[in-house]
């Protein structure tokens, strides 16, 4: 009995858990589109920063907990990149990031595509959403590729500005495997 003890104990030490990855921001995108009197307004966010736990075996072991720094909002044209980033629109200053913690990742009806659930925080608000994504393996890494439609309203973003409700967001997130490290 005692050897049996011993053999569980050991092979929990070495069971193969989902590995952790980091976001690589220089290699990843995040994109968004909102029309502004009819005109299609096109923007990046960079400073991706977290901590994402996959493993597409077992998904339930998955996580993902990711962090977008709100001042890094670029259009193009940097007179509406500061209005963005004032109190009516962003509020860098006292929201300096928004967030996104996963509750749960699950496989779709679609060949090669996972469903993610979870929460998004911009400024004060918290909104539970989900969406399609792909994870593409590399070397080391995964390539995360996935769209969304969010309504800035939900977020109290630009609540009295002209602009269509919904934003367009298109991610493209390369994350890098931290070495020697697995979560159980």
């Amino acid at each position: 009995m005692k050897n049996i003890v011993l053999i569980f104990f050991a092979s929990l030490m070495f069971k193969e858990g989902a590995a952790q990855y980091k976001p690589v921001d220089n290699k990843s995108s995040i994109l968004f589109k909102v029309k502004t009197f009819g005109i299609n307004v096109n923007g990046t966010f960079t400073g991706l920063d977290g901590n994402i736990v996959f493993d597409p075996n077992h998904l339930n072991d998955s996580r993902f907990d990711v962090n977008i720094d709100t001042k890094s909002i670029n259009t193009d044209n940097s007179l509406r990149d500061d209005h963005l980033k004032e109190e009516s629109f962003f509020d860098v200053k006292k929201y300096p990031l928004i967030h996104f913690v996963s509750t749960r990742i699950v496989p779709s009806t679609k060949k090669g595509t996972l469903l993610i659930y979870g929460n998004l925080s911009i400024k004060d608000q918290t909104k539970e959403l989900s969406f399609s994504f792909t994870a593409e393996p590399l070397v080391n890494s995964y390539l995360f590729k996935g769209k969304l439609s969010v309504n800035r309203k939900d977020f109290h973003v630009g609540e009295t500005n002209i602009i269509s409700d919904n934003v367009e967001i298109s991610l493209s997130v390369l994350a890098a495997k931290e070495p020697g490290v697995t979560s159980f």
